[in-house]
C-alpha cells in the first residue's frame, strides 16, 4: 500500500466543514418507514411507501425467490447435473434420515418425513443453490436430549400379567412425535419472525470458533448417545447439566456387550470409513460417489432378515416402518412454555449452520445468499414440517458437499432428492423394519469424523489468536459439561464477554509521523516514524464508552509525558485554574472597594483644590470620562497579588515538553453520556458518526466548540503548528494546548491552552 502524501491544502475545522458541506441533519425514520423498507427494500428520498404493483411484485418474488430464477432456469446446462446431483443426495438422505430420528429418540419413519416435506418447500422459498436441508446430527441430539428430559421411557412403563413391567414403545414414540412436532412449529416461528424483523445479523452472535466448539462437543454427545446402540446394552437416559457422564456410566454395563451387535457395528464403520475415504480420493474419476450408506443398509437388512439376526443374536433391529404420507396435525401448544428457550436455541444454532455453508458455497461459485431470507426459508420448512410430524432440520456438510461435487446447480436437486424420498415413504420403507439399529449407529459415528477433525482447530488457533482459542475450549467444556441448551447460552455470554474485555483493555499509544507523508503510526512499533515536536498525539485502538473511559483518562496521563507533567495538565490544572478564579473574584471585589475610597477622597481633594486654586497647590490627575473632579487610580497585577492572565508559573505548575495534545478518535465508533462527562474535563474530539452523539449529549459550549474538531490527525497538526506559528510572531502561549482526532483544537477564550481533537472519516 503506498504511502499518501498530499500536497498542501486548506484545514477545516469540522464547524467549517459543516458550512461548507452543508451537512444534513440526521434523518428520524418512522417504525412504518422501517418496515416498508425492510419488507420492499429503501424508498425515495421524501417518498412515502406506497402500495404498488411494482413494490408488490417486489414483495412476491423476495418472499418467493424461485419465481425469480425459474423462467431464466438454464434446461441444457443444468438439467442433467441436477437430476444426477437430486439421485444421489436422495440416496444419502435416506439412510440418514433413518438414522437421524434414531439419534432423536424418535420412530424412524419421522427421519424420512424431515427429508421429505422440509426439502421439497425450501425448494420455493430458499436462495442458497447448494445447500442440502434436512436432518442433521447436532440438531437431532439437541431434540433427543430434549424429548429424553421431557419424556423419559420410565413414564411409559406397562405391567404384563401384573408382574414383569416393560416399555410400551408405541404410546412413549407417539408422545415423542406430538412433543416434537411442537418444538419444531415453534422453531419455525421464531426463524420466520426473526427473518421479517430482519434479524438475520443475530448469528453473528456465534462466531466461527464458537460454533465450531460448539458442533465438536455436539458430536460428543452424539457418539456418546449411541454406544448404546453399538454394544447392544441398556443406557439410562438423562438430561441437563453433567447428563453426558450420567449416560457414559453406561459403560459400566459393557461386560454385558451383546457380541453381535458390537461386530455388526465395527463390519459396517469401517466399511463406510473406508468407501468415503475412496470417495475422496477418487472424486475427480467417479461420476458420482459410491453410496456405502445405502448399499450398508440395503446388505445388511437382507442378512437380518435372511439369518434372523433379531432371534438368533438378540440384535436390535428398527422395527415396523409405515408406508404412506400422514395428514397434517395440529401441534400441541400447551408444550409451547416447556419448550420455549430450547426452540429458540435449535432455530439459532440450526439458521447459523445453514447460513455459514451457504456463504460458503456463495462465495465460492459466484451467487448472493439473502441471510434474512434464509431465515424465513428455514423457517417456513420447519413450521410447515411441524404438522406432518417432521423434527427440526438444518443443513448437512456431506450432504451439501455431495450435492455440489456431482453437478448439482440449483434447487431443482433438492426437489430430485425430495422425490427419491417420496417414493421410499409410499413403497420402499416398510422393506427395512429388519435393519439393524446397530448399521444406523455406525452410519451416525461415520459422519462425525469431520466434525472430530475439528480438534485441529486447536493448533490452528494457539498460532493464530489466543483470544478465539479460549473461546473454543470455553464453548466446548461448557456444552459437553451443562448440556447442548445452557451450553449454547453460556458460550454466547462468554463469546461477549470477550468483546467486552477487548474494548475494556484496548492497545493505547503515542503517534509519530512518517517523514514527507501524512500517516501518523505508533512510535514504539516503527522505527521511522518520528514524533511533532511540541505534540503528543494519543489513540486508543478502541472506542470510549463507560466500562474503558476511566482507563483512557489514566492512559492519556501516562503517555502524554511525564507523571508530573501528565497529572499537571489533566488533573491539577482544573483545580489550579479554579483558584485562580477566586483570587480573581476576590480582586474584583476588593478594585471596587479602592475604587469608592479613591473617589471619595477626590472628591474631598476637588473642592479643597478649589478653594487654594489662587495659591497654585498641586491637584491630582483627572480623566474627562469619570466626570469632573473625579480620579480613578488602578491597580496593577503586581499589586492585586493574583494575575489578570493564567501563566504556568502563576499556577504553581511546572512547564511541560510539549504544547498541545491530539486525541486520536479515528477508531471511534460511538461514546455513551459517561465518556462524554469524563471527555469534558479533558477538552476534545471526534469523528462525523460520534459528532451528533456528542451533540445530543450536551458535550459541546462556548467553551468547546466544533472549531476544535478536524478530519484528520495530519489536519489538526498542521492547525497546530499554523497556531504556534502566529502564537510566536505575537505572544508566547502560558499553557500547552490538547487536540483530539477528529483532532478538535477547543481554546476556551479566556485559557491560553488549545484542546484539539481530530477524527478521520
Amino acid at each position: 500500500m503506498a504511502l499518501s502524501h498530499r500536497g498542501p491544502h486548506k484545514v477545516l475545522s469540522e464547524a467549517e466543514l459543516e458550512e461548507v458541506a452543508h451537512r444534513k441533519p440526521p434523518p428520524r425514520p418512522s417504525l412504518r418507514g422501517y418496515l416498508h423498507k425492510t419488507s420492499v427494500g429503501p424508498t425515495l428520498p421524501h417518498s412515502a411507501p406506497q402500495c404498488s404493483g411494482s413494490a408488490a411484485k417486489s414483495l412476491l418474488f423476495r418472499f418467493l425467490p424461485f419465481l425469480r430464477w425459474l423462467p431464466r432456469y438454464p434446461i441444457k446446462d443444468w438439467l442433467l447435473g441436477d437430476i444426477v446431483s437430486g439421485f444421489s443426495v436422495g440416496i444419502m438422505h435416506l439412510p440418514q434420515g433413518l438414522a437421524y430420528a434414531l439419534l432423536a429418540g424418535l420412530p424412524p419413519v419421522t427421519g424420512l418425513y424431515s427429508s421429505f416435506y422440509p426439502v421439497f418447500l425450501y425448494f420455493f422459498f430458499g436462495t442458497s443453490r447448494h445447500n442440502s436441508v434436512g436432518p442433521f446430527a447436532v440438531i437431532s441430539v439437541m431434540i433427543g436430549s430434549l424429548t429424553e428430559s421431557l419424556m423419559p421411557s420410565e413414564d411409559f412403563m406397562t405391567s404384563v400379567n401384573g408382574s414383569n413391567a416393560t416399555i410400551d414403545e408405541e404410546w412413549r414414540d407417539a408422545a415423542r412425535v406430538e412433543l416434537v412436532a411442537t418444538i419444531t412449529v415453534l422453531t419455525g416461528i421464531f426463524q420466520v419472525a426473526l427473518g421479517l424483523l430482519q434479524f438475520g445479523f443475530v448469528v453473528t452472535y456465534l462466531s466461527d470458533p464458537l460454533v465450531r466448539g460448539y458442533t465438536t462437543a455436539a458430536s460428543v454427545h452424539v457418539l456418546v448417545s449411541q454406544l448404546k446402540n453399538v454394544f447392544g446394552i441398556s443406557q439410562g437416559e438423562a438430561s441437563g447439566p453433567l447428563s453426558l457422564f450420567v449416560v457414559s456410566g453406561g459403560l459400566l454395563k459393557l461386560p454385558g456387550t451383546n457380541v453381535g451387535t458390537l461386530v455388526t457395528a465395527i463390519i459396517a464403520m469401517v466399511a463406510i470409513l473406508i468407501v468415503k475415504e475412496l470417495n475422496h480420493k477418487f472424486a475427480a474419476k467417479l461420476p458420482m460417489p459410491i453410496p456405502i450408506e445405502l448399499i450398508t443398509i440395503i446388505v445388511s437388512t437382507g442378512i437380518s432378515y435372511g439369518v434372523n439376526l433379531k432371534e438368533k443374536f438378540g440384535i436390535s433391529v428398527v422395527g415396523n416402518i409405515p408406508s404412506g404420507l400422514k395428514p397434517p396435525v395440529v401441534p400441541n401448544m400447551s408444550y409451547f412454555g416447556q419448550v420455549a428457550g430450547n426452540a429458540f436455541a435449535i432455530a439459532v444454532v440450526g439458521y447459523a449452520i445453514c447460513i455459514s455453508l451457504g456463504k460458503i458455497f456463495a462465495l465460492k461459485h459466484g451467487y448472493k445468499v439473502d441471510s434474512n431470507q434464509e431465515l424465513i426459508a428455514l423457517g417456513l420448512c420447519n413450521f410447515l414440517g411441524g404438522f406432518f410430524q417432521c423434527f427440526a432440520i438444518s443443513c448437512s456438510m456431506s450432504r451439501s458437499l455431495v450435492q455440489e461435487s456431482t453437478g448439482g446447480n440449483s434447487q431443482v436437486a433438492g426437489v430430485i432428492a425430495s422425490l427419491v424420498i417420496l417414493v421410499t415413504i409410499l413403497k420402499i420403507g416398510e422393506l427395512f423394519r429388519d435393519l439393524p439399529k446397530a448399521i444406523l449407529a455406525a452410519i451416525i459415528i461415520a459422519n462425525l469424523k469431520g466434525m472430530f477433525k475439528q480438534f485441529k482447530d486447536l493448533c490452528t488457533l494457539w498460532k493464530s489468536n489466543k483470544v478465539d482459542l479460549l473461546v473454543w475450549v470455553v464453548t466446548f467444556i461448557a456444552t459437553l459439561l451443562l448440556n447442548l441448551d445452557i451450553g449454547l447460552a453460556a458460550s454466547v455470554a462468554f463469546g461477549l464477554l470477550t468483546v467486552i474485555f477487548r474494548t475494556q483493555l484496548p492497545h493505547y499509544s503515542i503517534l509519530g509521523r512518517i517523514s514527507d507523508t501524512d500517516v501518523y503510526r505508533d512510535v514504539v512499533e516503527y522505527e521511522m516514524v518520528t514524533e511533532v515536536p511540541g505534540v503528543k498525539i494519543f489513540r486508543s485502538s478502541s472506542t470510549i464508552y463507560f466500562a474503558n473511559v476511566e482507563l483512557y483518562a489514566e492512559a492519556l496521563k501516562k503517555k502524554v509525558g511525564d507523571p508530573p507533567a501528565s497529572e499537571c495538565f489533566l488533573c491539577l490544572l482544573p483545580k489550579a485554574l479554579k483558584k485562580l478564579k477566586k483570587q480573581q473574584k476576590k480582586l474584583e471585589k476588593e478594585k471596587a472597594k479602592r475604587k469608592k475610597v479613591l473617589t471619595k477622597v477626590s472628591l474631598g481633594e476637588h473642592c479643597h483644590d478649589q478653594g487654594a486654586a489662587d495659591t497654585g497647590s498641586p491637584s491630582l490627575p483627572q480623566h474627562a470620562e469619570d466626570g469632573p473632579g473625579v480620579s480613578v487610580i488602578e491597580l496593577s497585577s503586581e499589586e492585586s497579588g493574583a494575575p489578570s492572565e493564567p501563566t504556568l508559573q502563576s499556577l504553581g505548575l511546572p512547564k511541560p515538553n510539549f504544547h498541545a495534545v491530539i486525541l486520536d478518535f479515528s477508531p471511534i465508533n460511538f461514546v455513551d453520556t459517561v465518556a462524554i462527562k469524563i471527555l469534558k474535563n479533558v477538552r476534545g474530539w471526534g469523528a462525523v458518526s460520534v459528532l451528533a452523539q456528542l451533540e445530543r449529549g450536551n458535550f459541546f459550549s462556548s467553551a468547546i466548540t466544533k472549531h476544535s474538531f478536524f478530519p484528520s490527525v495530519h489536519d489538526a497538526v498542521a492547525h497546530i503548528s499554523r497556531e504556534r506559528h502566529q502564537a510566536s510572531v505575537s505572544t508566547q502561549p502560558c499553557c500547552p494546548s490538547m487536540a483530539m482526532e477528529r483532532a478538535a483544537t477547543s481554546t476556551p477564550p479566556s485559557l491560553p491552552p488549545q484542546v484539539d481533537h481530530s477524527t478521520r472519516m
